[in-house]
């Protein structure tokens, strides 16, 4: 499942939609996918937060992208 959202353009808390959606389903791990750019931490943010939240151990993984494409280790 592939869920996107942008910090900067939509006005709504994600943590409070994911933490529901962890707690009330099977999710095995989690895979954030950001950009460097600042707006973009507020997801990681906003993920660990619902991984926390749901009250699961939910391996997260985040992959950070620069604005060429670049995967940032």
């Amino acid at each position: 499942i592939t869920l996107v959202g942008c910090p900067k353009l939509d006005s709504v808390d994600y943590s409070e939609k994911l933490t529901q959606i962890f707690k009330h389903n099977d999710i095995l791990s989690v895979t954030l996918t950001r950009m460097t750019v600042p707006c973009c931490g507020g997801l990681a943010f906003a993920v660990k937060n619902a991984i926390e939240g749901s009250g699961k151990n939910i391996p997260l993984t985040i992959v950070t992208i620069s604005p060429d494409g670049q995967i940032i280790k």
